[in-house]
């Protein structure tokens, strides 16, 4: 049993933006076709938050061309970037299922104000973007390491 916690703890990502089921945010997410990387920002509500451990996942839906859209990110992936809070939403649920039934202004989530929460959202930000150019550095040095090592 101690072995699978080693190894759960060994996939899970060190450094994770603390959003919260009913905040609006980015997440930029790595797509690789080919030989080419570009990211991709897929902005939207977060409706749920799922399991725990290395295994956990989140929900995000969208609005795109009238259609709605959802996607589960895992939280561990390497191929997200980072996750930028936009806003703070204020809800009761832990899942909000009940927005995909709802059309036009009942679907908005209220937001959370007050100056404690916008330092709070700044400083994620922060430090997810902190993170996201820690790891970038981290995948130029290793590719860096690669062709030299091929070279030789």
């Amino acid at each position: 049993m101690d072995l699978i916690k080693a190894i759960e703890e060994g996939q899970k990502r060190p450094f994770t933006t603390q959003f919260k089921v009913g905040d609006t945010v980015k997440v930029y997410f790595k797509i690789i076709e080919g030989k080419t990387e570009r990211i991709q920002v897929y902005e939207g509500i977060v409706l749920c938050i799922k399991n725990a451990g290395a295994c956990k996942t989140f929900t995000v839906r969208k609005e795109s061309y009238g259609v709605g859209v959802e996607r589960v990110f895992p939280v561990n992936s390497p191929r997200i970037v980072k996750v930028e809070i936009v806003r703070a939403g204020k809800v009761r649920r832990s899942k909000l299922y009940y927005l995909r039934d709802k059309i036009g202004k009942d679907k908005k989530v209220k937001e959370l104000l007050g100056g404690k929460v916008s330092n709070f959202i700044n400083e994620q930000n922060k430090a997810a973007e902190a993170a996201a150019h820690a790891q970038e550095e981290a995948i130029k040095a290793e590719k860096a390491a690669e062709h030299t090592g091929t070279a030789e």
